[in-house]
């Protein structure tokens, strides 16, 4: 028997091959959350608190309180900045004042009056008068005048020139002002020798301080540096009140028992005055201030 025919071979076609697809992740949507409305409410109530002055009020005695105990951190516990007249003071005197001259231009007493912050105001101002033989402060007529109106103790001061005649310089002062009843004792201002020897500046000191007393019937206070006391006034005019000069610092470095008045900054800023002043604490109470006054 012939061979069966042989089938013809089917060729398959090639399966074609695939590149492998990249493929990015999916990106899954974040679920919104809604706000409760009990925490909505909670939040508009805390923006009405916020926004309201008494908060603020609050939140800045607390800001400034906080300021002050930093500032004053480290310091002795008795020296207290006080923000309104922009200086630290001694905590331990009641009674504070200051010291003017032409430095400080036109003053609104009335303002200077009304200013205070706590306890601390201003009850007492030395008024530069004259200095030497011929300079007169030309504020010194309207400060003598305006500042006792708005109930301010007042005092007058020259200043001294150690080279002039010391008798002819009290003259020269009692010309100018006139001291009356219920005012400070007159002042002596003395800073520095001029040039003469210290013996020289003390007879010329004794004899103003004397021939104001003698017309006045007023014992006159000294004003002066902390330094120059020490190298050319101590153990001399022991018996005159003193009036120092101590700048920046928690205590006068003098006993207690030797000064009236202490001027303890240069710097203050006070309401109804363009430049900084001077600042002083007396050394006593209300009573003792008023036993200084002239009678």
């Amino acid at each position: 028997m012939p061979p069966a025919p042989k089938k013809p071979t089917v060729k398959k076609p090639a399966t074609p091959v695939r590149k492998p697809v990249s493929r990015k992740p999916a990106v899954r949507k974040k679920k919104s959350k809604s706000i409760p409305i009990e925490w909505k409410l909670a939040i508009i109530g805390v923006l009405l608190v916020l926004l309201s002055p008494l908060y603020y009020g609050y939140i800045l005695k607390g800001f400034v309180g906080t300021w002050r105990w930093i500032k004053d951190w480290g310091q002795d516990p008795n020296y207290r900045t006080y923000e309104s007249f922009n200086i630290k003071i001694p905590k331990k005197y009641t009674i504070h004042g200051i010291d003017v001259s032409y430095y400080q231009g036109k003053i609104n007493w009335a303002k200077v009056k009304t200013m205070k912050e706590d306890e601390v105001s201003i009850r007492f101002a030395f008024i530069k008068a004259t200095e030497g033989l011929l300079l007169v402060d030309p504020y010194f007529q309207r400060n003598w005048r305006e500042a006792p109106k708005v109930g301010i103790l007042c005092g007058a001061y020259h200043f001294f020139r150690p080279k002039k005649d010391g008798k002819s310089q009290a003259k020269f002062f009692l010309q100018v002002v006139n001291i009356e009843k219920g005012d400070l004792p007159p002042v002596v201002d003395i800073e520095s020798l001029d040039g003469v020897s210290p013996l020289k500046m003390r007879a010329e000191l004794s004899d103003f301080l004397n021939y104001v007393e003698m017309k006045t019937k007023v014992r006159p206070i000294i004003y002066t540096g902390l330094k120059f006391h020490e190298d050319y006034l101590d153990g001399h005019f022991d018996d005159y009140p003193l009036w120092v000069a101590h700048y920046y610092q928690p205590r006068l470095k003098l006993d207690k028992s030797r000064w009236k008045f202490w001027q303890h900054s240069d710097k203050a800023k006070i309401n109804g005055i363009g430049h900084v002043v001077d600042f002083n604490a007396f050394n006593g109470d209300s009573l003792a201030l008023d036993n200084m006054l002239v009678r």
